[in-house]
């Protein structure tokens, strides 16, 4: 069987696979990242208050509530390459529609369409890393969640200054060209996804029928249904997905509210912007360290560690800005690496794909209507009340949840099983 499963992993060109995972990662974050630091602009044009607009930020995470058990079946259905090469034709679509003038509307339905994109390939990503890399899950998943904080970076960083560049007649490029710019590099991860996908099939005698499928066999439609519903019931999967929510609760409520809260302190737009990106620069290298951390009895620890370091640097983002950078730091290093634990907790506490694809659907369900809670209850208390110490509970609860759920996750039990994680 192993030397099966070899020739299986030798015939596939990994080099473009990974090339192609790493493209469609650029576009997992970026398009959502750059709305924070516009929220202002937005707001202005849309004649709301950037309070109200707390929930377009929430937008994207409870589209992903909601469509993320259906991307299993939708694998199932049409293949996991065709279903996440769709993923990003819709994104593209989404990032145009929501930054044509006209209507409002085209904001909150292209949102919406984003959010409902990003869902697919969120749950499909960590399932097919899963099914094509193998021993690298460890390594490739790292890379993947340290793409997803690098274009956050990068897409924050870059729409205020789009944003305020002036056109040949004087007036300002605007916060709809701004958004429009995050999802440039969309077609190309396309093209890259479909012509990598193409070849692995070819080499590796046809792509599966679902990301459950693996080299020992192909298992049904009612097989996958069965165990999507027999993942709701398991503990060990309840405790990642609480994990996943409050760890993303904490990342958008500060890449949405970040740069809102050091205007009201009297910084520019493109500071502003900078701090914010800061942030995300931060996160990749949490992502990319997490990996190399997550070892020895550091495994167990970790999940346990992070939320303690993001309650520090809440705190301090809030009550102590003096100290800026430093907050900065330890937030987004805090966030980044507690990404990477959560998309590898998936696939390393599941035994084969058809569980990590199950237990991805499940946890990023749960976790990101846990998470859209976040963005919005943060403004409404700061509409409410004018001051950022009482939002600062709702982060507070956020972290004190995601340790809780660090400490089931410490005892190492695979879903489906009670038994400890192999060594």
């Amino acid at each position: 069987m192993n030397a099966q499963r070899d020739a299986h992993v030798s015939g596939k060109p990994w080099a473009l696979l990974f090339v192609a995972v790493c493209l469609v990662a650029v576009n997992m974050r970026m398009t959502i990242t750059g709305v924070g630091p516009l929220l202002d602009e937005i707001a202005a044009d849309q004649g709301v208050t950037p309070a109200s607009l707390g929930f377009l930020a929430s937008i994207p995470l409870l589209t992903w509530a909601v469509v993320s058990p259906a991307a299993q079946a939708l694998s199932a259905r049409i293949g996991p390459n065709a279903a996440v090469a769709g993923s990003l034709a819709a994104l593209a679509l989404g990032t145009v529609w929501r930054s044509l003038p006209g209507p409002q509307a085209n904001l909150w339905l292209g949102t919406a369409l984003v959010g409902a994109a990003l869902a697919v390939a969120n749950v499909l990503l960590p399932a097919t890393i899963k099914r094509d890399f193998g021993g690298r899950v460890p390594l490739v998943m790292g890379a993947y969640s340290t793409l997803l904080s690098g274009a956050a970076a990068v897409g924050a960083g870059m729409v205020p200054p789009i944003a305020h560049a002036s056109m040949a007649s004087g007036e300002p490029v605007g916060w709809r060209i701004a958004l429009l710019t995050t999802g440039a590099m969309v077609p190309p991860a396309l093209v890259m996804w479909v012509v990598a996908t193409r070849r692995a099939q070819h080499r590796g005698g046809g792509e599966t029928t679902s990301v459950s499928a693996t080299i020992e066999g192909e298992p049904s439609p009612g097989t996958v249904s069965r165990l999507g519903r027999r993942i709701w019931r398991d503990p060990v999967a309840w405790s990642i997905a609480v994990y996943m929510g409050t760890q993303s609760s904490t990342f958008y409520v500060w890449a949405t509210w970040l740069a809102p809260l050091d205007l009201s302190r009297g910084s520019d737009p493109v500071t502003a912007g900078l701090h914010v990106m800061v942030f995300h620069v931060c996160g990749m290298f949490g992502s990319l360290s997490a990996p190399f951390i997550s070892r020895g009895a550091m495994r167990r620890i970790l999940p346990v560690l992070l939320p303690v370091i993001a309650a520090a640097g809440a705190v301090g983002l809030i009550l102590a800005p003096a100290a800026l950078l430093a907050w900065l730091i330890l937030s987004g290093f805090s966030a980044g690496c507690a990404l990477t634990v959560s998309l590898t907790l998936m696939a390393q506490r599941s035994t084969d794909a058809a569980t990590a694809a199950a237990t991805s659907g499940m946890s990023q369900s749960v976790g990101y209507l846990i998470a859209a809670v976040g963005p919005v209850l943060f403004g409404v208390l700061y509409g409410a009340t004018g001051s950022w110490i009482p939002p600062l509970f709702v982060i507070l609860a956020g972290v004190g949840l995601q340790f809780c759920a660090g400490l089931l996750l410490a005892r190492e039990r695979m879903v489906f099983g009670s038994g400890l994680r192999p060594r």
